[in-house]
């Protein structure tokens, strides 16, 4: 998979792609991802990528010229043809679709990916028009520039990547994770999983060693050794944390009978730690 970063500050990148998950999939070939100086596109002594918006207003706006040459220097297919040959262009503002993990697995199974980073007080418009199949915000909030956006978004996709991590189960047993299939039930060992997919729900909490700290112990279901009560225990607590943290998601997935029990239960301020 490749990615093309078009930004006017291209030095940002040489921390964030250096490190851990993105260094070995880099190192491994599983992802290229190439820079662009947008400066390097324009067209005067000053190299100016930016100009007063029309009708007045605070701020500058990108301009249309030097994005479009940077993205035609790519030889990118055309906007027609981008589906078929696995390719898309993606503006960043604070304007677009929300970034979810259903949209970073769609863009892991393109085989390229160009990222226009957005600056100043936004991008002219007609970039997005002729040029961008789709437009993104990791949030609502606004950065000062889509760089950072654009380091999130290539981390979340690499990720997803077959080989990017040491366990492909990993991607699959967290919060925003795909739901079980029948294979799920069991693991590789032949014994039933007490781990189980998010199905779209935030993720259970995790404990590791020491079984007691502070004074405080792990909870007595994972310590049981019994993969049911471990898998009853998981799902109630993600449940739970979804609840408290983000509700928002309930509504926005298929839960069982069993799941509809237990959240009467929490709503109605039972034991919140029970099995």
């Amino acid at each position: 998979m490749r990615f093309d970063i078009i930004t006017i500050f291209p030095d940002f990148f040489t921390g964030p792609f250096d490190y851990g998950i993105l260094k070995r999939a880099r190192a491994a070939g599983l992802v290229d991802i190439a820079t662009h100086d947008l400066r390097s596109f324009t067209h005067d002594r000053h190299r100016t990528v930016d100009d007063r918006p029309f009708g007045g207003g605070e701020g500058m706006v990108l301009k249309a010229q030097p994005i479009y040459d940077a993205v035609q220097s790519l030889e990118i297919a055309s906007k027609a043809e981008r589906e078929r040959q696995k390719e898309t262009v993606i503006l960043l503002s604070a304007q677009g679709q929300t970034f979810s993990q259903a949209v970073a697995q769609e863009l892991a199974a393109t085989e390229r990916v160009v990222i226009v980073c957005g600056r100043y007080e936004g991008v002219d418009e007609r970039v997005n028009e002729l040029l961008c199949d789709r437009e993104i915000s990791i949030g609502d909030y606004v950065l000062s520039g889509g760089e950072l956006a654009a380091a999130v978004i290539v981390d979340t996709v690499v990720r997803l990547l077959p080989g990017a991590l040491g366990n492909p189960d990993s991607s699959r047993f967290e919060s925003f994770g795909a739901e079980d299939t029948a294979e799920d039930a069991v693991s590789a060992d032949g014994l039933p999983r007490s781990t189980y997919g998010a199905g779209g729900l935030l993720d259970y909490p995790h404990y590791t060693r020491p079984a007691e700290f502070m004074g405080v112990p792990i909870p007595e279901a994972l310590a049981s050794g019994n993969h049911e009560a471990i898998r009853r225990w998981r799902r109630r607590m993600a449940l739970k944390k979804t609840l408290e943290n983000r509700p928002d998601l309930l509504e926005k997935i298929e839960i069982s009978q069993e799941d509809r029990e237990i959240l009467a239960e929490l709503r109605g301020g039972g034991d919140l730690g029970a099995v």
